[in-house]
């Protein structure tokens, strides 16, 4: 382990690392690999007589592999019985052999890593753990006289960093790359990481002699999953029960997910012309168009067959087995399977050489990640008016369980020094529109289609790779509490009806009794 870097000269030297914007748009949407979106020597200093005494953050896991064998082999498959019937031109004979790579890479992706577990789709990239470690050494720097004294009084009056997570590897990951970071910078803090004990006793209702289903420690499924629970695992039957109101929102959502009215509107941009233009823009410079001309005639193209990859040490051998699921049966089906595989190579750079760019044109790359925007808009977003909330009303657990947190440090306990939570863009996206904040809190009436031309939502924005909201908490001598949040490392306002907490006109600074009013948040005593 390095020596530890002095907190007091860390924020320099992160500063010069830290980007402050995305240099590039690639047009990757939510898989947009990680940025800070702006300088920490920028940030405001806060006010006189006011230090820091605690920090909290939630952050979406890093860049990662495709999370199964799906697209990728049926899009192979096709490129297969393209190169059977010499119908490549010469750019898609390359294709095939930089899809294979692209599987083999996810196949063995974490294969002699520290920290992971079990290798394979899905897990982390090293784009994707190097995100996590970033973050954690520019919160230290952002905060050094905090850890610090943390750090000092670890012994003597200690403050526990409670750290969860989701319970899903790639998530449960990140916090472990993120504490390993923060640990080889502040060791004195090794003490103080504190995993609760998950939620319990899940399922409720159960039959006679059936246990619950015993989540590890520091998974917090309620908080962190909630846009998947489950009645097998998370069931509550307990109207008192305090998460009863999360469960039934995230069933709730998840029949909205099932909605025709829903998939009508994620639907729509694939009928209008512009959807052919562009699948046959990016096809056609790859296959022959008689060979395309198949479509029309039925043809379709699966992820079928088995692929066997070894790693290059010979350690690890997989054998990977397509389901028959993933059926592309059209132009447009090829030419989105063919961005998301451009899409995820973004944030595996380290692990795949291959460059997708060449077969996704800048236009093309931009028109598909509007598509997914639009779909992520309806199904993750602010949606539409007459859905009412029910994109987001997950979320307002985890919005609140910032609140408590705030709430002790103001009844006096200080028990926390901060609270680090790890999750999904299925969860940091619905908190957006739960906070209101800038760009992701506005919905549509049902009658205005979202587009890009109108709405500035933006996947890339709202939910880039490893994305976070953080909150940092000062107070003075009389106890006062003041908040500033940072979205993806800026900072940034709460909603709008805050703007009388902030402490002063245009301070990014707000006075936390005032957060509680304008959030309707009330405190239990």
């Amino acid at each position: 382990m390095p020596p530890p870097l002095p907190l007091s000269s860390m924020l320099l030297a992160l500063a010069a690392c830290a980007s402050p914007a995305l240099a590039v748009d690639g047009y990757y949407q939510t898989k947009t690999p990680y940025a800070p979106q702006q300088d920490p020597a920028t940030y405001a200093a806060p006010p006189d007589g006011f230090q820091p005494i605690y920090t909290q953050l939630v952050a979406r896991h890093g860049s990662r592999g495709l999370t199964g064998m799906k697209g990728d082999a049926a899009l192979h498959a096709m490129w297969q019985q393209a190169a059977a019937q010499d119908a490549l031109t010469p750019l898609g004979r390359e294709l095939g052999p930089d899809i294979l790579a692209l599987m083999r890479a996810n196949a063995l992706l974490g294969h002699g890593v520290a920290g992971i577990e079990t290798p394979g789709y899905g897990n982390l990239s090293q784009t994707g753990i190097e995100e996590h470690r970033q973050l954690a050494a520019r919160l230290l720097a952002r905060l050094p006289a905090l850890f610090a004294q943390v750090g000092q009084d670890a012994a003597t009056a200690p403050r526990q960093l409670i750290i969860i997570h989701s319970g899903v590897d790639r998530a449960r990951d990140s916090s472990r790359f993120f504490t390993q970071s923060l640990l080889e910078q502040a060791p004195a803090l090794a003490p103080l990481l504190t995993l609760p004990p998950a939620p319990a006793p899940y399922p409720q209702g159960r039959p006679p002699g059936v246990p619950p289903v015993r989540q590890p420690d520091g998974v917090n499924r309620f908080l962190l999953y909630a846009h998947k629970l489950a009645p097998q695992t998370d069931l509550v039957a307990d109207r008192a029960d305090p998460y009863d109101a999360t469960y039934g929102a995230s069933q709730a959502y998840q029949r909205y997910l099932r909605t025709k009215q829903l998939h009508a509107l994620m639907d729509a941009p694939a009928k209008e012309p512009e959807a052919a233009a562009h699948a046959r823009h990016v096809l056609e410079r790859l296959f022959a168009p008689a060979f395309l001309a198949r479509f029309e005639r039925g043809a379709s193209y699966a992820d079928t067959g088995s692929y066997t990859f070894t790693s290059a040490d010979g350690k690890l051998t997989r054998t990977m087995t397509g389901s028959g699921k993933s059926v592309i049966r059209s132009r447009n089906a090829a030419a989105t399977k063919l961005y998301e595989l451009y899409a995820i190579a973004a944030g595996m750079r380290h692990e795949v050489p291959a460059d997708f760019s060449r077969y996704m044109p800048a236009d093309d790359a931009r028109y598909y990640a509007a598509v997914a925007d639009h779909e992520d808009f309806y199904a993750k977003g602010p949606a539409t008016v007459e859905s009412k909330g029910v994109t987001w009303r997950f979320a307002l657990a985890l919005r609140e369980d910032f609140f408590k947190e705030v709430d002790a440090l103001a009844s006096g306990d200080l028990r926390h020094a901060a609270k680090l939570r790890f999750t999904h863009a299925e969860m940091l996206i619905p908190l957006a529109s739960a906070m209101g904040l800038p760009g992701a809190q506005t919905p549509l009436p049902a009658t205005t289609p979202y587009s890009h031309a109108g709405n500035p939502w933006r996947g890339a924005q709202v939910s880039p790779l490893a994305a976070n909201l953080q909150w940092d908490v000062y107070r003075n001598g009389e106890g006062r509490l003041i908040v500033r949040q940072l979205y993806n490392e800026k900072e940034t306002p709460f909603q709008a009806a805050c703007e009388g907490a902030r402490i002063a006109p245009g301070s990014v600074f707000y006075d936390y009794a005032g957060l509680q009013a304008c959030y309707g948040h009330v405190a239990l005593r």
